[in-house]
């Protein structure tokens, strides 16, 4: 038998979640319902976060956009996308409009999977994820809260209460390998941010190890070539050979495992595709905001 609980409040929630550590919350439901549903996971309790207000707002904090963890993928499209088009982009490629309609970026963080398609573009934005329980809130570092496959920082007795990510400082870009375009685990993902006020770019790779993986070498690489050229303040073309060593790059910080989905070999040189093109679709961008 499992528990059903179902708060009206963030602070009933956190109190039954206090109360029944061992309980699964729940949001739009489209990843737990369908192990349910499956019979390959049964929690010993849910609790249905729909009706806690407070989870479905977004708004600033210090220059932040704090967003719910109750917000939807349509939403962050709808509502948000032209402040976090990284973001957008992979939320359109989430399952059906009507997983999109349910489904959320805080039970993506929740499930912590390699392949969640929000990752990839919460690590290159250096995004925060808002843990809160009983005895006080904490914020993390994105690429500090995965831990290992499906497994996150987050306490047994914390909930999500919301992502803080930094609204876009230039172009951004995700891209992803699957069976199909859409509705698809992914086979490989690839997120990048060109930061044009601190003159950075980052990365974010999903489903090409144990967590979401930023390629740093391939960001100093890359950040070095733009500094060495003075592209930052005359944009032009970037060398092919240094896109392509950026993209060796990438796939080099990638730690793949062969599944059912894809062989390692397959994700690492997808992976070497996917950065190329979205680091020049990315720089295009850029070089087209620097003639406005």
């Amino acid at each position: 038998m499992i528990h059903f609980l179902q708060p009206a409040s963030w602070s009933e929630a956190l109190a039954m979640k206090a109360a029944h550590p061992e309980a699964m919350p729940i949001a739009g439901g489209t990843d737990v319902m369908v192990e349910i549903n499956l019979d390959l996971h049964r929690p010993a309790g849910i609790i249905d976060l729909t009706r806690v207000p407070e989870l479905t707002e977004w708004g600033t904090d210090d220059g932040l956009l704090r967003i719910g963890a109750g917000v939807t993928y349509s939403r962050i499209i709808n509502e948000l996308g032209d402040r976090l088009p990284g973001l957008a982009m992979a939320s359109r490629t989430v399952g059906s409009p009507q997983i999109r309609n349910r489904g959320t970026v805080g039970g993506n963080l929740g499930t912590a999977s390699p392949a969640g398609d929000a990752h990839p573009p919460l690590l290159a934005s250096d995004a925060l994820v808002e843990l809160a329980s009983n005895s006080g809130t904490r914020r993390v570092p994105a690429r500090e809260f995965f831990i290992a496959p499906k497994r996150s920082a987050r306490r047994d007795d914390e909930l999500i209460a919301a992502f803080l990510i930094e609204p876009a400082a230039g172009p951004q870009q995700f891209s992803k390998v699957g069976t199909r375009n859409a509705m698809v685990i992914a086979v490989c993902s690839f997120a990048l941010a060109i930061d044009a006020t601190r003159k950075r770019v980052a990365t974010g790779i999903g489903s090409a190890g144990p967590t979401p993986i930023r390629a740093t070498d391939a960001e100093s690489f890359i950040e070095g070539v733009l500094d060495e050229g003075r592209l930052w303040e005359r944009p032009a073309e970037v060398p092919t050979s240094a896109v392509t060593r950026f993209g060796e790059l990438v796939a080099a910080a990638a730690r793949p495992i062969d599944d059912v989905r894809g062989t390692a070999a397959y994700r690492r040189h997808a992976l070497a595709v996917l950065a190329r093109r979205c680091f020049t679709w990315a720089w295009v961008d850029y070089r087209r905001m620097g003639a406005a």
